[in-house]
């Protein structure tokens, strides 16, 4: 057996129904790991050690009984056999932080990270931009203007945005461009990403997750009537779903270099056959996969963990 801590957001104001660190959570108990939990601000370093101030984790599916915390102590995390980062982001100074930090820890991380703040979810997918939409990066309104008179209609998304928030879709005569671009520089120092729309996002938004580089399961996510974002946050209607050729050929492309950063959860985001998002940070999707008849995704993540600490 395993000691495991999660490094995640307070557990107590989760909601369990949806929520893929408590899935992991789950399958950790059931095979008898002892669990921690912690949250980023408790990261310490000195003299060489990094630690964590842990709350000793009892979990439950029940609602409003899901989680019992004991007293917190301050433990060298080389003392732990397998971190788990998990907090959501914003993707900020603070979470890049807690990266390097971790990264000096004497245990094994998962997902790495190293291999996650080099991969910062709208800018790592552009390593694969042939299977991605028309895509543009920058602060320059005539260069999105361009863009747009390119392409028609667009969506306008900031860079370090997270859950659908604050992505728009903009016609090609909307007259609320100029005012947007302005609304995005007063709030976001990063440039903004601007994408070709795909009309058949009303047709699903695919999440596609991958375990140690493989295909483990996938859920369909219909944004609801008026909207285009399909994150279930923002009330997105789950569905089961297979893989098409193309979407496995994505997977076969980019799931190796997943491998290789070890990045051992990743959820793809796909929609009409293109990739849109390499999701490392805290990717979700595990509970409705199963909830819908797929696979335990869990049970893979963790069989992909135990392999790695022998």
């Amino acid at each position: 057996m395993a000691t495991v801590a999660i490094q995640m957001d307070p557990i107590g104001a989760i909601n369990i129904k949806g929520d893929s660190s408590f899935a992991l959570l789950l399958e950790a108990a059931r095979r008898g790991h002892t669990l921690f939990h912690t949250t980023p601000a408790r990261l310490t370093y000195r003299g060489g050690v990094v630690s964590s101030r842990l709350e000793p984790l009892t979990v439950r599916d029940e609602h409003g009984n899901h989680a019992t915390l004991g007293e917190p102590e301050m433990m060298p995390l080389s003392q732990i056999d397998v971190v788990l980062l998990r907090q959501d982001p914003p993707f900020d100074m603070a979470y890049v932080t807690s990266t390097h930090l971790l990264e000096l820890a004497d245990t094994l991380v998962v997902n790495d990270p190293a291999g996650v703040r080099n991969a910062p979810e709208k800018l790592f997918v552009l390593e694969f931009a042939d299977l991605m939409p028309d895509t543009l990066i920058t602060h320059d309104r005539d260069e999105i203007k361009a863009f747009r008179a390119e392409f028609g209609d667009i969506v306008v998304k900031p860079l370090y945005g997270n859950g659908g928030a604050a992505v728009f879709k903009l016609s090609a005569d909307d007259p609320n461009l100029g005012s947007l671009l302005e609304l995005f520089g007063t709030v976001f120092r990063e440039p903004a990403v601007v994408q070709r729309f795909l009309p058949k996002v009303t047709e699903g938004d695919k999440r596609i997750i991958l375990i140690d580089g493989e295909f483990a399961g996938a859920v369909n996510r219909v944004p609801p009537v008026g909207e285009i974002r399909s994150n279930m946050v923002r009330g997105g209607a789950a569905s089961a779903t297979e893989l098409t050729e193309r979407e496995r050929e994505i997977c076969a492309r980019v799931g190796p270099r997943m491998r290789d950063l070890g990045l051992v959860f990743v959820g793809l985001d796909v929609i009409d056959g293109l990739l849109t998002e390499i999701n490392v940070t805290s990717p979700t999707g595990i509970r409705a996969v199963e909830k819908l008849g797929g696979p335990n995704v869990a049970a893979m993540f963790w069989d992909a963990v135990e392999a790695k600490l022998g």
